[in-house]
């Protein structure tokens, strides 16, 4: 068979299990994964290479109503990303009911002008009950009145791995024939800077529970190795900050004596000792950008 290779996206409205589902398909951790909606705020590219295909899966955010300029930033993010693939998981999570987000998303899709194959994924598999999966199922095919055909419709559940091998394959199967697009081995294209922010973000969302997960953003402002240090005790210096929209929201962070701060600190320099195989040096500072989300020229200075 003739080798196939290209480009998958994951959509669906927030906390629909995207960023696990993508997580658990390339084999190891690519993308930050929360239970608070809008965690992923960029396109993360995971790569599954096998004998007989390569698979590029896009990550994208949460497709929600926006209340901000960064909503709106990010939803065009996904809109743009549809043009680019071969194939489109929509997840539609088994312990929630189709709503007006999911058949939003689907009309949103059926108005595409170019079509990419269409598979409906219904995530969280491991959260239903099989009455309740086969309930969902239908209600997954009754979306197709939107306009749109799906190719298949798949369980999955990306926490026990049950159909996992089955969505890899019908993924690879919608993509063109051509050579492999990265070096083997390689599991994501996110440079390393920007993969210590989303772990950094990720403690963050994971330590101020439901405080204030939306004005959360990080940013680096120095990563590198200590000069000085011999080859094999090296210390990877890094220099962050943590961004919030307003100064009462400030205190929230440090907490009481700064030990809210340190704890996201202590956490997310495990993360990344892991992630980069080096001892690591965080300085992690608090500042406040004003209404950030709001603000054009502040959101075009944080990325987005």
């Amino acid at each position: 068979m003739a080798y196939r290779s290209g480009f998958a996206c994951f959509v669906g409205r927030p906390n629909a299990g995207k960023s696990t589902l993508t997580n658990a398909l390339v084999g190891q951790k690519v993308a930050i994964a929360s239970d608070k909606p809008q965690t992923t705020r960029h396109i993360i590219r995971g790569i599954v290479t096998l004998p007989e295909a390569q698979l590029v899966i896009m990550d994208t955010p949460g497709i929600h109503r926006p209340r901000t300029l960064l909503g709106e930033r990010l939803n065009q993010l996904v809109y743009d990303t549809w043009g680019e693939v071969d194939v489109i998981g929509v997840c539609l999570p088994c312990n929630e009911r189709i709503g007006p987000g999911d058949r939003f998303v689907a009309e949103a899709i059926a108005a595409l002008p170019r079509r990419p194959r269409l598979v409906a994924l219904a995530t969280k598999l491991d959260a239903a009950s099989p009455a309740r999966v086969r309930e969902h199922l239908l209600a997954i095919q009754e979306l197709e009145s939107t306009g749109l055909t799906w190719a298949e419709i798949v369980p999955v559940s990306a926490v026990t791995g049950e159909s996992l091998d089955l969505v890899r394959d019908l993924l690879c199967a919608g993509l063109p024939e051509g050579p492999a697009l990265y070096p083997d081995g390689e599991v994501t294209d996110e440079p390393t800077e920007t993969l210590v922010a989303e772990l950094i973000r990720e403690v963050a969302l994971m330590t101020v529970h439901e405080e204030l997960p939306h004005s959360i953003a990080v940013t680096i402002e120095e990563m590198g190795l200590r000069e000085g240090r011999p080859a094999d005790r090296p210390l990877l210096d890094i220099f962050a900050n943590l961004i919030v929209e307003r100064d009462s929201q400030k205190p929230i962070i440090l907490g009481a004596r700064a030990e809210r701060l340190k704890q996201i600190g202590t956490e997310a320099r495990r993360r990344i000792s892991r992630l980069v195989g080096t001892p690591v040096y965080l300085d992690l500072k608090v500042k406040v950008v004003k209404e950030w989300q709001r603000d054009p020229k502040a959101l075009n200075r944080l990325g987005f």
